[in-house]
């Protein structure tokens, strides 16, 4: 295979699972998507897992390229910037998991406990449960990986193997659906079934 293969051959050859066709493409843009990566997330170790999970990504999802839409490059520095942005949120939501896990073991249980209060947390939870189960079970899939698992829409899409503009469109409504069916949440007499 020659070096003066273009993006868009190479990108049709890894279509078929040619890995020699990413192997160019690799040697060819790792150092800039690399420099690249590495300007947003201000970390080496970080930025070269971004450049793994573009490559990976390529591989497995080289068809979505649309050589319509603009060149190789361009698709791959977006993927890169979302990768990247990802990454760094992904490392947020962990360092934020482990301050709140130090401040809870700092902190001793108060054995005044307002009992109202308990029951009524109880029933704002039972509340938003009942609420979600009402969602289509594409919408509460969605729900449940962003907002419960911390992923991001664009890891819901990958991993389930939907359009990111669907995942959206799916929190969309969904958020829409629970907005009215919690409006009234905790006022009296906005019970649960039982």
């Amino acid at each position: 295979m020659s070096d003066e293969m273009t993006d868009l051959e190479l990108i049709e050859r890894i279509t078929r699972k040619d890995s020699q066709a990413l192997q160019l493409i690799y040697e060819r843009y790792e150092r800039p998507i690399y420099t690249f990566a590495f300007r947003i997330v201000k970390d080496a170790m970080l930025a070269e897992e971004v450049v793994q999970e573009l490559f990976l990504r390529i591989w497995n999802a080289a068809e979505k390229y649309d050589g319509d839409q603009g060149k190789l490059s361009s698709w791959m520095f977006t993927l890169t910037r979302n990768i990247a942005i990802d990454g760094l949120r992904r490392r947020q939501i962990r360092t934020s998991k482990q301050v709140v896990k130090t401040e809870q073991l700092n902190q001793t249980p108060d054995s005044a406990t307002d009992t109202a209060i308990a029951v009524e947390t109880k029933v704002i939870g039972e509340q938003v449960r009942q609420a979600m189960r009402k969602l289509s079970p594409d919408q509460h899939q969605v729900v449940e990986l962003i907002y419960f698992g911390g992923y991001t829409q664009q890891e819901v899409s990958v991993s389930c193997d939907i359009p990111l503009g669907t995942v959206k469109s799916r929190v969309r409504l969904a958020m829409k659906a629970l907005k009215s069916e919690l409006e009234n949440i905790g006022e009296e007499g906005h019970g649960y079934e039982t």
